[in-house]
């Protein structure tokens, strides 16, 4: 049975490193159905492909056969829906449900949006030191609040940023989004949607 995997990894920044690492996927019957540039910089890259495998038995051997490729290394492996939509067309479909909502509809949209654009554990959004809206369990909000307090003086797409928490800023409607996940880090693309999401929900609400 066909099984659909999204597979992260570190490599050299450097012509030909991606073509070997396709090349060890195709060894496994691996047929590789997107490719993403997550982050970028210091002659690294790291990449989240998304690859079908013949039998879920592969995975191991799929990770394996990529961590064998000189220079590069799996950051992360897991399974996902064979319909699992594009990342950047949930960002954008997120945008036209945000726009198509009612107005007192559009905080719920955005988090749940949130939530599955970046497969968090959690999200909320906040005013103040208020939950507004939240899906799934998220830290205390005494906790998150003096988190995002003391992060004040980062952008919400500082690489210094912790790897398993993401927000964005809703500045006119004095609001912010935050989520969370435990499973995988997050990266600076998905940071940078979440910052976008939330620039377009200012404009809404």
């Amino acid at each position: 049975m066909l099984t659909t995997v999204v597979v992260r990894v570190w490599m050299p920044d450097r012509p030909g490193a991606l073509g070997q690492v396709a090349s060890r996927i195709g060894a496994v019957r691996g047929d590789v159905l997107g490719i993403e540039i997550l982050e970028q910089g210091a002659d690294r890259v790291v990449d989240e492909l998304t690859v079908s495998l013949p039998d879920e038995d592969l995975i191991a051997l799929l990770a394996a056969e990529v961590d064998a490729v000189d220079g590069v290394s799996v950051e992360d492996i897991r399974v996902v829906d064979a319909d699992r939509t594009d990342p950047s067309l949930a960002a954008l479909a997120a945008g036209a449900a945000m726009a198509e909502a009612e107005p007192g509809e559009r905080l719920d949209v955005l988090c749940g949006a949130v939530q599955r654009m970046i497969e968090a554990d959690w999200a909320v959004v906040l005013r103040d030191d208020r939950i507004i809206c939240q899906v799934g369990e998220s830290p205390e909000v005494g906790w998150l609040v003096a988190f995002l307090a003391g992060s004040g003086h980062l952008s919400e797409v500082d690489e210094a940023l912790p790897g398993d928490l993401v927000w964005g800023h809703l500045v006119t409607a004095g609001l912010t989004v935050a989520a969370g996940r435990g499973t995988h880090t997050i990266h600076e693309r998905e940071r940078v949607r979440v910052s976008l999401l939330s620039r377009l929900a200012d404009a809404l609400v």
